[in-house]
């Protein structure tokens, strides 16, 4: 017999959010990575909030639903809060009850500086980086680094003299014309995000209104180990930040680092070596700065060999994450959108890499 095409809700119901959650669910293996990982920064996030007072949004379960924003390539919050209203899924990874109306979209404009103001980003990514490590998934002795550009959320039109006023005709996105005009950042600056630089990637390639952002990657598994944006200012920016970020790794043992050709420079080299690093870095047919002395080792190939994979998370960035047009302006918004996004990365490697041994 037929049934009828009539819905019926039962008037109460027993079923929990849990069991609309398959047991194998990808999401399940960094819920209890990232809850890790969050319990670490209770103390922290005490000192955020005044002691009395009505309750707030608890920031692990903000924190959570970002990290889905950064998985599931959610383009804005206001998206991402109304897949909160009817995504049982993502209710249940965000600690959402099911019968709780979802937040705000200004609820994360309202609590990101708070997050600034306290660093709690650097200290999560930390943290993932220290449960890596407790597991035993990193490499301690040889590294790789690299810098990719994050594109700014400012447009070229936006790219105006500093002392001159808007030009264009009417309306919001007027017609301007800047062919065969010279502009460079020392006169020029972008109305919509003033810390935005001008730069080209490459030779013949167009330029445009970006952020750096430079990582250091431990070879064992390809795990982000450090990470920042900075102002797009070129490979000297590379150079300087990439030895910033190699002098915070923890351990005493002599370490080694591998890098494109585009850190095979004497400046790169000799302030690796100061820091007791060796660079293999990929040499240059002419002028190189590294001999045979670094190149005759079998290591070498070795690390010529891993450190392409540095490329991996910038793709996945940029593909999955939020790093092909970021929606935030300014560097400290970028500077934690960016290891924000890394961080996602190494929970998504994590997952994997424990579900194949576990497996």
């Amino acid at each position: 017999m037929r049934g009828t095409d009539v819905m019926q809700e039962p008037l109460f119901t027993t079923v929990q959010l849990e069991s609309f959650v398959p047991k194998d669910h990808p999401l399940r293996g960094l819920r209890v990575l990232m809850d890790e990982a969050l319990k670490e920064l209770n103390g922290l996030f005490d000192t955020m909030y005044a002691d009395g007072g009505r309750d707030s949004i608890p920031p692990e379960r903000l924190l959570r639903a970002q990290l889905l924003q950064v998985l599931y390539t959610i383009r804005s919050e206001r998206q991402l809060c109304e897949q909160l209203q009817y995504n049982l899924l993502f209710r249940w990874f965000v600690g959402l009850p099911m019968d709780a109306v979802a937040w705000e979209h200004s609820t994360f404009s309202k609590n990101r500086d708070r997050l600034l103001d306290h660093e709690v980003i650097p200290e999560l990514f930390a943290e993932v980086v220290e449960a890596a490590r407790r597991r035993g998934l990193l490499s301690e002795e040889h590294f790789s680094v690299d810098g990719t550009l994050i594109p700014a959320w400012a447009s070229h039109k936006s790219f105006r003299p500093k002392d001159d006023a808007p030009r264009g005709g009417g309306g919001g996105n007027p017609e301007v014309d800047f062919h065969g005009e010279s502009r460079c950042n020392e006169t020029h600056a972008s109305t919509t995000d003033p810390e935005a630089r001008l730069l080209r990637k490459s030779k013949g390639s167009g330029a445009i209104l970006c952020y750096q952002g430079h990582t250091v990657m431990e070879n064992r598994h390809g795990l982000i180990v450090a990470a920042q944006a900075s102002h797009a200012r070129g490979p000297a920016a590379e150079w300087d930040s990439a030895v910033e970020l190699l002098n915070t790794l923890p351990g005493s043992r002599r370490k080694t680092v591998g890098a494109d050709k585009g850190f095979d420079t004497a400046r790169f080299v000799k302030r690796c070596r100061g820091l007791g690093i060796t660079a293999q870095v990929a040499r240059k047919t002419k002028g190189s700065a590294v001999d045979g002395r670094t190149t005759r080792h079998a290591g070498y190939a070795v690390s010529q060999l891993k450190r392409k994979r540095i490329e991996e998370p910038f793709g996945w960035g940029k593909c999955i994450g939020p790093l092909r047009q970021v929606k935030q302006r300014g560097l400290p918004r970028v500077n934690a959108l960016f290891p924000f996004a890394m961080l996602g990365w190494n929970l998504v490697r994590m997952r994997n890499i424990l579900a194949l041994n576990t497996g």
